[in-house]
């Protein structure tokens, strides 16, 4: 189903709107007021259009944003948590850890060593090429990984 043109600048406003603030809480009720279209519609034509659920795409944006200043800056990991948009260090540890593959600390560690012989890039192509791959629920990640670790790694004959 194709979207019409108005819907998807409604569908940008919303989407441009957590780009630049995403570090504050965007509801679907919120988003779909931005867009001035119902709740439902909203979030249904938002992954229609981008391919994600609005949900999803913020953390995207979360993470890179995370990502960035743990590698630019000397931010506290907390600091770090709570400038992105996270209210628990926790919470923020483990969907960073289950989004990247390591921890805050490891990623910022692994980073500075690797930037010493660098020549500088320009951010938004180190943000491009880091952005993190949603293309499934962080909780269908978390299940996969368990699946995996349960189901024997071994294929011999028995």
């Amino acid at each position: 189903m194709t979207q019409s043109p108005e819907l998807l600048r409604r569908l940008l406003r919303a989407k441009d709107r957590m780009d630049g603030a995403s570090h504050e809480e965007w509801p679907v009720h919120r988003l779909a007021q931005v867009s001035a279209v119902s709740e439902a519609h909203f979030a249904r034509s938002f992954k229609d259009a981008f391919g994600v659920p609005p949900h999803r795409y913020l953390l995207t944006r979360r993470i890179e944003r995370a990502i960035a200043l743990l590698c630019d800056s000397d931010l506290s990991i907390t600091e770090v948590a709570f400038q992105t948009g996270w209210k628990s260090l926790g919470t923020f540890g483990r969907i960073f850890h289950d989004i990247t593959g390591e921890t805050p600390g490891n990623l910022r560690a692994r980073e500075r060593s690797v930037l010493h012989g660098r020549e500088p890039v320009p951010e938004c192509v180190v943000r491009a090429a880091h952005r993190p791959d949603l293309k499934i629920a962080v909780s269908e990640k978390r299940r996969e990984k368990r699946v995996e670790r349960i189901e024997p790694q071994s294929t011999e004959a028995i």
